[in-house]
Order: C-alpha cells, then structure tokens, then sequence
C-alpha cells in the first residue's frame, strides 16, 4: 500500500466518528494505547536484531545484503496500521493484561513482517522502482551490482534477489508466529486467522496479475480482487487477530469483522485513487503505475462501463489505448484522468469510499464494547478511508523517466465491461 501521511484525525471533507472520544488509560497497556507503532517497532527491533545475528553468523554477505535489508526495510517506513486495527480490535474487551499485551504486540510484528514480503514481492512484479519515496528493493541490488556487469545482468539479479528478500521476510513473519506461545484457545483461532489471510493475500495477488493480463474490465473482478488482497489482510483479518486474542465472544467478532471488511475496501479504493490522482511525494510511488500496468481496479472500470453505456467512443478509445500501455506519456495519463472524472468514474469511487466508511463505523458504533477502543477504531476506519487527494498539478518531462519502456508488441485487450459496481463482497449493489 502507498504511505499517506494523514494521522488520526478524520479528514476534513467528512463528519467526524459518532463514537466518544478518546481517554486516556491507566494500566499495563497504557503505554501502548498512546503509541501503537512505537510499541510494535520495540517489539521488532528486539526480534530483527535478533534475526539479523542469526542471518550473519550464516555467512556475513547473506546478513548484510539480503537479511539487512528485510530489517532495513520492516523498521522504516510504514503507518502500522495493520498493527494499530489489531490492537484496538483487542481493546474492545477492556484492558489486556501483561501476558495478552506481549502476545498482541508479537503478532503484530508478525504482521509487519509479511507486509514487508508482500511489498517487496509487489514490487518486483509490478516493476515498481520507488516504494515509500525510496528506491525499491529489487532497484536498490540492480543499482548495486549494475556497475560491474551492467544493467543486462544486474537487472535479472536484481528481481531474483528481492525475491529472496521477500522471502526471507515471510520465513520471519511465520517463525514469530509459530514461536508465539498463545493460549489453547486463543492459539486455535489466531493460526486458523493466519493460514487464512496469507492464502487470501496471495489469492489477490494473482488475480490482480490475472487482470492485467486479460485486461479485466469487470467490476465484480476488480472488487474481489481488492477484497482478497487488501480489505481482508490490512483490516479485517487483523482485527478479528485482535478480537481473537481477546477472547471476544461470536457477536462482537462478527461486528468487528463487517467493519473491517467495509474499512479494508475503502482502504484499497483510496489507494487507487490516490495511484492515479495523488503525486510521489504523497504516495512515495510514482503515479500512474496502475493506469500503465492495466491493473484492474474499480476505478477503471466504472470509467470503461459508463462509457460503454452513454456511446461515449473518445473515452473508450482513450481507456482501451492507454491502460495496460507502460510507455504512456504524462499527456497520455492527463487524458486517462479526464476520462476518470468525465465519464464519473472518480466521483462513484468517492462515494463508494464515504458508504464503506459510514457502513464500518456504524457497526463499530452499535458496539457493547470499550469506548477508548471503539472511539480509536472509528479514527482508525477513517484514516482507512483517507482524505482526497488535491488536484494533480501539470505533468512535467521529469514524470516519463520513470516508465518503464514500451513493448515492442501489444497484445489485444478483450473489453468486459458490467454496468454497475458490485459492494465489498463482491456483489452487484
């Protein structure tokens, strides 16, 4: 997922939560309640350090390139929000004690680590060269070894390696899982929670691969798809983790689960809009990798299906020619975000984000539950949300250099194109 940098307040064009705000609370978890990703970060700084010694003592090259750069990579950059929806989703039972507070904060490193992995490994496929306004792993080891061989080896080196990282990160994140040492019951269903959420996330993973290569223009595929690899790993699955751990009864999870559901979906829509409207210094990508790659995401194809409907044949041949092109130009992306919001794509998109979000705190609102956790939570959903990305400013030259070259051969992109946008179970609304 791309950095924004909102924090917790709600954004400014929506109501604020209708739940009770925020107290502060006496106890062992005090200290976490204040600072949830400095908690989590303590955590993982004991545990990576501990990681990278046993990597090193390996062989020292294996240590500083390839185990480095997993802890490099997991201890800077990143919201933990994942960690902080697990946390307030345990809170909701009242205050943990000691014991529960340790585990929580160690499956959250968990989750951090297979955020890193699936980052890395995002990257690589997508042949993305930033991630969080930094040069990308894969980037980074074909920078480091392009001076030698040159780029026609460095490069191939370069994914294969990040691979490796990638894969190293998702040994970590399993090892601090397995060694965690939960209550019977408690343990049975946080593993189930685990086993399921790293199958869905790969799921999601392929079918955005899968989109792209048939050109997808379905909005039931694209919502599925965001489903499996975002709203239920970066919200929904973490929190019911939180609830798990708590010992939360069926109700209060079941609760838990819809808002995350709802929040998770909204989270990803944002993300795409944020991908074609937002700039690299809020994003810390370059934008528009999602129109030049094709991925299939709702935005895309609300846009095609609303031009398909009213006749609209300028913008489907701007839609059919641009998406999925990696050489598009910033004028041929201009034209794509016009498309966007002539045809109404972007404003059903927002709108879809604003009933998600309504829909999440609603089920967080009628709650029996901790009012500092379900207050936290609501902030939590909103910031799931984002605010709107401002107005993208004129393209200069500068943006090309980032795109990757044009194919010598396009192959023909099928159009599919539903009417309407299913919701987040992937149903028409």
């Amino acid at each position: 997922m791309s950095p924004r940098n909102d924090e917790c307040a709600p954004p400014a064009h929506r109501p604020a939560p209708a739940c009770a705000p925020a107290t502060a609370v006496a106890g062992a978890h005090a200290g976490v309640d204040a600072d949830v990703p400095g908690a989590v970060n303590a955590v993982l700084a004991d545990l990576l350090a501990e990681r990278l010694r046993a990597a090193s003592a390996l062989h020292p090259v294996f240590g500083r390139e390839v185990a480095a750069r997993v802890v490099h990579f997991t201890a800077t950059g990143g919201r933990r929000l994942r960690s902080s929806f697990l946390w307030w989703a345990l809170r909701v039972e009242g205050a943990p004690g000691a014991r529960r507070t340790r585990l929580a904060l160690r499956t959250a490193a968990a989750l951090e680590l297979l955020q890193t992995g699936a980052l890395v490994h995002d990257d690589v496929m997508d042949g993305s060269p930033m991630r969080r306004g930094r040069p990308a792993v894969h980037t980074s080891f074909t920078a480091q070894y392009g001076a030698g061989r040159g780029a026609w080896a460095a490069e191939p080196f370069g994914r294969a390696a990040a691979v490796l990282v990638g894969d190293l990160a998702l040994v970590w994140a399993e090892d601090t899982v397995h060694a965690t040492e939960y209550p019977a019951a408690a343990g049975s269903r946080v593993r189930s929670l685990w086993r399921a959420l790293r199958t869905e996330m790969v799921a999601g993973q392929y079918l955005d691969l899968q989109g792209q290569i048939t050109a997808s223009r379905s909005a039931l595929h694209a919502v599925r798809t965001a489903r499996l690899k975002s709203a239920l790993y970066s919200v929904a699955r973490p929190m019911e983790l939180g609830a798990a751990l708590a010992g939360a009864d069926a109700e209060r999870t079941r609760r838990l689960a819809e808002a995350g559901r709802a929040a998770g979906l909204a989270f990803q829509l944002r993300d795409d809009l944020l991908g074609v409207f937002g700039t690299p210094e809020h994003t810390g990508k370059p934008v528009g990798e999602d129109v030049r790659s094709g991925k299939p995401t709702l935005l895309a194809a609300l846009a095609h299906a609303r031009a398909l409907a009213s006749g609209d044949g300028p913008a489907l041949a701007v839609l059919e020619r641009c998406l999925g092109d990696p050489g598009l130009s910033p004028e041929g992306l201009d034209r794509v975000r016009s498309v966007l919001e002539e045809t109404g794509a972007r404003r059903l998109v927002e709108e879809r984000i604003a009933a998600l979000v309504a829909r999440a705190t609603g089920r967080l609102d009628g709650l029996d539950a901790d009012p500092t956790a379900r207050a936290r939570l609501c902030e939590l959903v909103h910031r799931a949300g984002g605010a709107a990305p401002a107005p993208v400013p004129a393209v200069s030259p500068r943006a090309s250099a980032v795109s990757p070259p044009e194919p010598a051969v396009s192959p023909p992109r099928p159009v599919r194109s539903p009417a309407v946008a299913p919701d987040e179970r992937g149903r028409p609304s």
